[in-house]
């Protein structure tokens, strides 16, 4: 339960991309950036979106404090749709929009409902990507992460 508000950010946030879009490459998480509310923040985390013929995937690999791993992987695109997430015991859909080249929003849901909400923005030199999730853990107490990511290869 203390992973969930990391899980729903870690895993739900992650957007669609088109060729255009500046997230396309590999990202890891700047912990001294990033804030997470309740938190505990992860030991580590990896993102990696790619285009995957003709089709955006997306690659998160998170490492929490007690030394366990889980990676999300899924289809992203930003038709409006709700897409199945995989390897997220806390999330099984994400229905994303794009707002321009560097800003993306998506719908994080679970069992049918709404868990929370996503703002990713690239910075225009696109070294940085911040990633706000504000939602709520399964016990219900509010969560207001902002994970900060520096990009390691572009694609």
């Amino acid at each position: 339960m203390k992973n969930l508000a990391l899980v729903l950010l870690l895993f739900s946030t992650s957007l669609s991309l088109s060729a255009a879009d500046a997230a396309l490459g590999k990202w890891n998480l700047n912990l001294s950036k990033s804030r997470y509310d309740p938190g505990p923040a992860p030991k580590s985390e990896t993102r990696i979106y790619r285009l995957e013929h003709g089709e955006t995937k997306a690659a998160i690999t998170t490492v929490y404090k007690d030394g366990h791993s889980q990676t999300v992987i899924y289809p992203a695109t930003y038709d409006g749709k709700e897409h199945p997430v995989s390897g997220s015991p806390d999330t099984d859909g994400v229905v994303m929009t794009q707002i321009d080249d560097y800003t993306a929003e998506s719908t994080i849901t679970h069992a049918g409902k709404t868990i929370g909400k996503t703002r990713r923005v690239v910075a225009r030199d696109r070294q940085t990507m911040t990633i706000t999730f504000k939602g709520v853990a399964e016990n219900g107490d509010p969560v207001n992460n902002t994970a900060v990511f520096q990009r390691i290869e572009e694609y």
